[in-house]
């Protein structure tokens, strides 16, 4: 019997280890992309499903640690009646608040109006629509939810309709008032990943139109715009969102940003995206020099073709693949910043609730005395795997979209 070459051999070997590594390489994208879909889904979804209200405070159950006992208890105690009532009052709330927008129409059009009047004024409105809030949540309040929107009221609704008082017990802990630690995680989730996706969204449209338009102009303009982009990489985001989040939490501000219904967790989603745009401007930038020398560009200013024009409708649908890569690299960067942020105290505000508030919240019980580890350990995880996910994601669409690395 003839034994195979050594080459034959070398090579068999070489083209197993390809397979196990491109097979290894889309089992792990898989994995990642159904964690992914199951995360988002159940966030997604939290209002409908049978939790404990996260900010229902049971004192008597303070650092009460993880059990298995029971999966289910008997009290959820929302009562659809409350809501009813709240209903017959909410006309009567909408009038007066219409009264009060003339109110501070009419003072804002007089030349002789003082500022203690004008701030009097707009106190009264903010006190008319806190009336209309309060009436809209008192029958999700009194059982402990935060602010609920319109889609999540129904929701809720629906919940009670289909498992009534049932509800998990608390089989991941309470925390330090006695909140149910699943619950909060949930609920976290919905904030969280909200803030990577908004924030992405915002870096990703600054920074492709930036890098955009600084790498088809070129020259000066390039030159300026792009040190712009080099003073900002120097500035701490740190001290950036500080100080972007204290210039628009002024009490003006606020108010104006108010009257379209942007509040603070909405301020933070965009002020997030608005420091991450600088790599994705370089990157842009970059592919941009290189493709705006074109044939397929060249024929378009040929013809007549603004610049504007051949800018996003011929060279920014060229930079897809770059944008694909960079959305899913930025997301899980976003969401970490987010629990850094929060972690220190400078992001979300309870009675807001997120992934880094609860890690911060962890870390605030930890005492010689005793150590409550699953205020740390279940937050954690909820951060850890959704991370290791999108990064997994990420790589695995960078290296579908780099030809570079198709034959690796």
């Amino acid at each position: 019997m003839t034994t195979p070459p050594l080459n034959a051999k070398r090579a068999g070997v070489s083209l197993t280890q390809d397979a196990i590594r491109r097979l290894s390489k889309n089992l792990t994208a898989m994995i990642s992309f159904a964690v992914l879909v199951v995360v988002v889904g159940l966030a997604v979804l939290t209002p409908l499903l049978p939790l404990q209200p996260p900010d229902r405070d049971l004192t008597a159950q303070m650092f009460a640690e993880p059990t298995a006992e029971r999966l289910f208890e008997k009290t959820f105690n929302f009562d659809p009646q409350v809501n009813a009532v709240a209903r017959e009052r909410l006309p009567a709330a909408l009038e007066k608040r219409g009264v009060r927008q003339a109110e501070l129409k009419s003072l804002l059009a007089d030349a002789k109006r003082t500022p203690e009047a004008e701030s009097q004024s707009r106190r009264n409105l903010r006190q008319a629509e806190a009336a209309i809030v309060a009436l809209e949540q008192r029958a999700y309040a009194s059982v402990g939810y935060p602010h609920l929107g319109p889609l999540s009221r129904w929701m809720v609704r629906t919940r009670h309709a289909l498992f009534g008082e049932w509800q998990l017990a608390s089989v991941c802990g309470r925390d330090k008032l006695g909140r149910d630690l699943l619950s909060r995680i949930f609920w976290g989730a919905r904030v969280s990943l909200i803030v990577g996706v908004v924030a992405t969204l915002v870096s990703l449209a600054i920074g492709v139109t930036w890098g955009s338009v600084a790498g088809y102009v070129g020259g000066s303009v390039d030159n300026l715009m792009m040190r712009i982009v080099d003073v900002l990489y120097s500035v701490p985001f740190v001290f950036l969102v500080i100080f972007l989040i204290s210039i628009l939490s002024e009490d003006r501000v606020k108010d104006a940003l108010a009257g379209y219904g942007i509040d603070r967790i909405t301020i933070f989603y965009f002020v997030v995206g608005a420091i991450y745009w600088l790599t994705m401007a370089r990157v842009v930038r970059g592919q941009v020099v290189s493709l705006r020398n074109e044939p397929f560009i060249e024929a378009a200013r040929s013809i007549g073709v603004s610049q504007t024009a051949i800018i996003f409708r011929h060279i920014v649908p060229n930079l897809l693949s770059i944008v694909v890569v960079y959305l899913t690299l930025t997301i899980p960067r976003v969401i970490l910043f987010e629990a850094f942020l929060s972690f220190l105290g400078l992001g979300v505000e309870p009675p807001d609730v997120s992934w880094g508030l609860l890690a911060n919240e962890g870390i605030q019980v930890i005492t010689p005395i005793k150590i409550y580890w699953w205020l740390i350990l279940f937050p954690s995880l909820a951060i850890g795997v959704t991370l290791f996910a999108l990064n997994f994601l990420g790589d695995a669409i960078r290296d579908a979209f780099d030809p570079r690395l198709k034959g690796r």
